[in-house]
């Protein structure tokens, strides 16, 4: 019988390395889902479930909707801001009504009295639907910390309402409900506002944003001589320095997830492979020189840097180096001793 093997997806060899409980960016999330089948998305969003890991949407782009969908997202966005979300709808708006309705319901009992109930009840489901009616203005209030995000905020407590209740059929004994529930609930919303990211295409864009960062990044060190930072890069592409750290963030996963990648492969190398390993070496070989010229100060790096070519240059002689950075041959050679000499220990 002929053994078939397959080749793991981007995402596949990430979520090998989740851990119960982890946090991860949702533009993380769709750029390593790029291209990827729907059917891949639904079990990666069951992978995160699965593990109670927290999807982040704060590093997604903010969505800048026109027309009528553009208003009323800004409607919402605004009533919430002011706390003004009941009064802002009228009679005949199925949000406004849905309000007004929920804002009359009774609030009877403590949910997580009820919760602990639920767990000794040998007949739950009227326990369970109590607990429903309990929550379902927590889901309203957990909703106002997603509007502004492209999703319209009756939508938003749906997608709520039924993470609420999977919390509910999920909780088990010694958990804190209140904490389980709440997580439920933002779960299910992330994933609305993650999905509808995705099809806005962020997850291409995203993919792209991280080539203009790499291309920007090796332009910098070839004029500057040495590895330029974060602000450095951020000014380059035009993007705040919180934007820019987000990209260097899933740089560094992405470059991970390709040596696992290449791990894999067959032993016979192409021209491609050849330079996919020269590229994935160039990147270690940096990495691992940036972590020991942290230890030093910033003019130490910088004499070691000359002196020794470490990102690609020729290596300067102490004069040349002095000349570069002010400095005598003989302050160069004395800072470079110190320097090696606090490597070395």
């Amino acid at each position: 019988m002929m053994d078939f093997t397959f080749e793991q997806s981007p995402w596949e060899l990430f979520a090998e390395k989740l851990k119960w409980g982890d946090r991860v960016s949702a533009a993380r999330f769709l750029t390593l889902l790029e291209g990827e089948s729907e059917d891949a998305v639904e079990e990666a969003f069951q992978t995160l479930e699965d593990l109670h890991t927290t999807l982040d949407i704060a590093d997604l782009p903010k969505p800048e909707p026109s027309g009528e969908a553009g208003k009323r997202l800004a409607l919402e966005a605004r009533l919430v801001r002011e706390g003004k979300l009941l009064e802002g709808f009228g009679s005949d708006d199925p949000l406004g009504m849905y309000l007004a309705e929920l804002a009359s319901m009774p609030v009877c009992g403590d949910p997580v009295l009820l919760a602990l109930e639920l767990t000794e009840s040998g007949n739950p489901q009227m326990l369970q639907e109590r607990l429903v009616n309990l929550s379902l203005s927590r889901v309203v209030q957990l909703a106002g910390e997603y509007t502004g995000c492209g999703v319209l905020l009756m939508d938003l407590i749906q997608e709520g309402s039924m993470g609420l209740w999977q919390g509910i059929l999920r909780y088990e004994a010694g958990q804190d409900f209140e904490i389980e529930r709440d997580w439920w609930i933002r779960q299910s919303m992330a994933r609305a506002v993650t999905l509808q990211a995705r099809e806005n295409g962020v997850g291409s864009k995203m993919r792209q944003a991280l080539e203009d960062y790499r291309t920007a990044d090796k332009r910098l060190l070839t004029e500057l001589g040495r590895n330029p930072t974060l602000e450095e890069i951020a000014l380059e592409l035009h993007m705040t320095p919180e934007g820019a750290y987000v990209i260097q963030d899933m740089l560094r996963s992405a470059r991970t997830v390709q040596q696992a990648k290449a791990a894999q492969e067959p032993q016979e190398e192409t021209e491609d492979d050849s330079r996919h390993v020269e590229d994935t070496a160039y990147f270690q070989m940096r990495q691992r020189i940036t972590e020991l010229l942290s230890a030093l100060s910033e003019q130490e790096a910088r004499v070691l840097t000359l002196r020794y070519g470490l990102e690609g240059g020729t290596p300067m002689d102490p004069a040349q180096t002095g000349a570069k950075l002010g400095m005598t041959p003989a302050e160069v050679i004395n800072m470079e001793a110190e320097a090696l000499s606090k490597l070395r220990s």
